[in-house]
């Protein structure tokens, strides 16, 4: 479904992105893992053509190239970006259905009430502002934004960055449940979350591919990519004071 070929980013003299290659196969979940500044941003920024680049990406056939950003979007390739940027002065529900302009006709996967059954802890926000809402929370609205798109490949740039063990744990429960009914490319540094939920991955360093294979076989070299990586296992958790990161209460049904 997506075809990345010699994709490279250069900011100056600085390549973040050095001549890479990868695929998303109609059925995958494919992660790009590493440590920072290995250039996986700035790969999801060049695809989405959020940033100058060169090289190939091609999806579903088509080739990107000179396509605005937005009309990558309405194309069906979505991207959730680092820092989740959801519209702090909107509510959860006006954030949601924000999602909905990037249609372009399609039939969506994912509608409001398949949101909330993903997120149940949004179930009982649906009226608060973007700007009371935990990190946590905001990390749900702003993917729960993109399934509403109706996304036929959804991309994910650090997902878990800075959210507490116990949502963290939630957030991947729900990806899981995404990954069945959607393809993904996911930009993650905690590797064990990352390796359960793909199906096959690449470990950047310094812009370039260095492993790559079916996350089955990357478990198993574990020591390896730490090597990579330059360190045991990334948490990257932090924890937030939010009820968002409680369990869950049961989902009360909001219609919209």
């Amino acid at each position: 479904m997506l075809s990345v070929t010699g994709l490279t980013v250069d900011y100056g003299r600085t390549s973040a992105v050095r001549g890479i290659d990868l695929t998303v196969g109609a059925q995958d979940v494919t992660c790009l893992l590493g440590p920072n500044g290995a250039g996986k941003t700035s790969a999801l920024r060049a695809i989405s053509h959020l940033t100058d680049s060169s090289g190939s990406v091609v999806f579903d056939g088509e080739d990107l190239n000179g396509l605005a950003p937005d009309d990558i979007a309405r194309r069906g390739l979505i991207h959730v970006p680092e820092g989740r940027r959801i519209f702090e002065s909107l509510s959860v529900d006006e954030n949601l259905l924000v999602g909905r302009s990037a249609r372009n006709g399609r039939t969506a996967e994912f509608e409001f009430d398949d949101v909330m059954d993903l997120f149940p802890a949004l179930g009982r926000l649906h009226r608060r502002d973007g700007w009371a809402l935990s990190g946590g929370e905001q990390q749900m609205v702003a993917i729960g934004r993109a399934l509403m798109a109706a996304p036929r490949l959804l991309m994910l740039d650090e997902p878990a960055l800075g959210l507490a063990p116990i949502v963290v744990v939630e957030l991947f429960g729900a990806l899981r449940a995404i990954s069945s009914r959607l393809p993904m490319l996911i930009v993650e540094q905690n590797t064990t979350m990352a390796l359960r939920v793909c199906t096959n991955a690449y470990v950047l360093v310094g812009g370039r591919v260095v492993v790559s294979g079916p996350s089955s076989e990357l478990g198993g070299r574990r020591e390896l990519i730490n090597q990579f990586l330059g360190q045991s296992d990334l948490a990257h958790s932090t924890p937030e004071a939010s009820s968002a990161d409680e369990p869950p209460e049961p989902r009360k049904r909001h219609m919209t």
